[in-house]
């Protein structure tokens, strides 16, 4: 077999394959004699069909099918002599074809890209520091009450905080539109649920009155239709309820599971919580600083065949998440190329870390995350030995584990300052870049 292969840009190959005729011939000759074995041809027993008579009805398929067979073993077996690393599948374009001759074709592909992680001792980042107090606690108590908010109704006006039911009517210059009307609908006010001025104008109301309000839809509003246009709603209030917060007794402790202990034992479970997401937040926070380091520091060239790959993968994830009736191939792919091509990049970074390194899934630092997820559970040892019989899910938690070694790693060598903060500062989501 003779190999050739030349570099057509920086990843993609131009690879020459020649194989043998005797080679093509010996492939040929073999699947025949497994016809010739099972054929069944009139006028001859099984396994008795003469050999011309098999290769004057057979050969073409068998040849067709060798040829196939061959440049799919060959293609595997010239990479791995040139030592080439494969990025997806090539395009194979066959350059002599004849029976009696040799086969010669041209596998063209990309291959995944060759570097070495460098700039560690550039990347910054600054790691928070927090603590849970009890004024965190409190406030998340608030939160928790909050959420569990009760209405009753009550025989005044609407105050902002009040849940009215409601039945409306949208007209824009005198004519109904889609989506503009509902009967028994709850709304609270000041939740920001409809368009601006619209819970505004229902300040006040009572139940059993009607109202007529006008308020202006946004210039960006997503139906492009109604985008910009005052609107006119004929509002009727049914019923104004008041917002009722449940008290700290043992009812509702049961709502998250807490059967004793009153309200020390649920503030003890709550603090367990908060100190669980403090963790996750600042370790989230400090990995993806991390991340944003590695890019900035090792600008690669990515494989077109790899983030095709991710592009589909993320087209499938975003129909399964908003659903609907449209197909994957149906999205745009210039929506998902920017993300595809970040996590591609970092994926190969990632694995040049942890190759440089010599990293390996830490078998302590596994069974402590198992641990620490499995107590967010109220029987956290059924879940334990859930993860420990299910082989996917491990592999998924070593995976998590050996990235958290790889932004270790990177932190031994990254300039890192270290920050104190407030619990709230701490979990508070980083706010995206706006666009300019």
């Amino acid at each position: 077999m003779q190999v050739s292969v030349e570099n057509t840009s920086v990843l993609e190959r131009r690879m020459t394959v020649g194989v043998p005729v005797e080679r093509i011939e010996t492939e040929v000759n073999k699947r025949l004699q497994q016809t010739a074995r099972r054929a069944k041809v009139p006028g001859f027993r099984p396994g008795k069909v003469p050999m011309s008579v098999i290769r004057q009805r057979y050969e073409d398929s068998a040849r067709q099918e060798a040829l196939g067979d061959l440049i799919q073993a060959t293609f595997y077996e010239a990479v791995v002599e040139q030592k080439l690393n494969p990025a997806g599948q090539p395009a194979v374009e066959p350059k002599t074809f004849e029976k009696g001759k040799d086969l010669e074709y041209v596998a063209t592909f990309e291959v995944f890209p060759e570097f070495e992680v460098t700039g560690l001792d550039t990347i910054a980042v600054e790691r928070l520091e927090a603590d849970v107090v009890d004024t965190d606690v409190d406030n998340m108590l608030d939160i928790l009450r909050k959420q569990n908010t009760s209405f009753e109704a009550v025989e005044r006006a609407a105050e902002t905080g009040d849940q009215l039911t409601i039945d409306f009517v949208g007209k824009i210059d005198g004519v109904e539109f889609a989506g503009g009307s509902a009967k028994g609908t709850q709304l609270v006010l000041g939740s920001g649920r409809m368009i601006p001025g619209f819970e505004d104008a229902l300040v006040g109301a009572k139940a059993g009155e009607e109202k007529v309000i006008t308020p202006t839809f946004p210039e960006d509003y997503q139906n492009l239709d109604l985008a910009g246009k005052t609107a006119e709603f004929t509002v009727n209030v049914t019923a104004v309820a008041a917002p009722k917060l449940p008290e700290l007794n043992d009812d509702f402790f049961a709502l998250f599971g807490i059967k004793e202990g009153g309200i020390d034992g649920f503030r003890a479970e709550v603090r367990k919580n908060m100190e669980r997401e403090l963790r996750q937040a600042i370790k989230s926070k400090v990995k993806s600083q991390v991340m944003d380091g590695l890019l900035a520091a090792n600008p690669i060239e990515v494989p077109k065949a790899l983030l095709s790959s991710e592009v589909d993968r993320l087209r499938v994830q975003a129909v399964q998440q908003f659903g609907g009736n449209i197909k994957p191939d149906q999205l745009p792919a210039e929506l998902f190329e920017e993300q595809a091509k970040r996590r591609v990049v970092l994926g190969l970074i990632v694995a040049e870390v942890v190759k440089q390194f010599d990293l390996k899934p830490d078998d302590a630092r596994v069974k402590e995350l198992i641990t620490e997820m499995a107590s967010a559970y109220q029987e956290p040892e059924q879940v334990i030995s859930w993860y420990y019989k299910n082989d996917q899910q491990m592999n998924e938690v070593r995976s998590v584990v050996l990235e958290e070694q790889v932004v270790d790693t990177v932190l031994q060598k990254a300039n890192v300052t270290d920050k104190k903060v407030s619990y709230e500062e701490a979990v508070k989501p980083v706010e995206a870049p706006k666009a300019d």
